[in-house]
């Protein structure tokens, strides 16, 4: 069994969707759910899902090696970031190197980079008038938003979509893809580097299932 550690600072809505996905996988495991912030939401998430749990401060992350010491413990394979905003140490980003997988809601290098997260991308993106927006899962390395990119998603975007109505459609690409190729990652099958949705009027939070071969 592949053991994964998803790290996230807010809601967990893709972490979620992620723990869901493999709760019946015979090769991958969600073992543990981390958070730097003891009020964040994906938290009760984690307890009502029944995964374990656990709470570093941003000082412990960065300048003790407490988190590393239980992603030892834990036997844990492969890191998954899921809307985590502190900068991992560069000792835990070379121990997992290639293993630490994060998800950016724009087509990186656009709208990347310190302090680009969540609303703040999709405002960005409205502003600058842009039209498609998307994904981007990438191996990270010891900067905001670069590393490898493994995977994007395309959506067109409508002049008249607010940053709300862009937010909606990423995270539905969000929920859809990061599963999947999170699995196609671990356990090295072929997939498409680059897809491009057709966008839906109404667009639902889409959930996927997955389908044991």
């Amino acid at each position: 069994m592949i053991r994964i550690a998803i790290l996230a600072s807010g809601s967990g809505s893709n972490t979620e969707n992620i723990v869901k996905y493999f709760a019946k996988s015979a090769e991958i495991e969600v073992s543990a759910i981390i958070s730097n912030k003891a009020d964040a939401y994906v938290l009760e998430r984690a307890q009502y899902l029944h995964v374990p749990s656990y709470v570093f401060g941003k000082t412990e992350f960065l300048e003790t090696n407490k988190v590393q010491l239980l992603l030892d413990e834990l036997k844990i394979d492969w890191i998954i970031l899921a809307g985590f905003l502190v900068l991992l140490p560069v000792s835990i980003v070379d121990k997992y190197e290639g293993r630490i997988v994060n998800i950016h809601p724009s087509l990186l290098p656009k709208y990347g980079g310190k302090g680009m997260y969540g609303d703040r991308v999709h405002k960005a993106v409205v502003e600058a008038h842009e039209k498609e927006s998307g994904i981007t899962i990438h191996k990270i390395d010891a900067n905001y938003d670069r590393g490898t990119t493994v995977f994007q998603a395309k959506i067109k975007l409508k002049p008249t979509d607010t940053a709300e109505k862009v937010a909606q459609k990423v995270h539905a690409l969000e929920y859809k893809f990061f599963p999947v190729v999170i699995e196609n990652l671990i356990l090295n099958r072929p997939f498409e580097k680059e897809v491009t949705v057709e966008p839906i009027d109404n667009e639902q939070s889409v959930r996927v299932e997955r389908k044991d071969r």
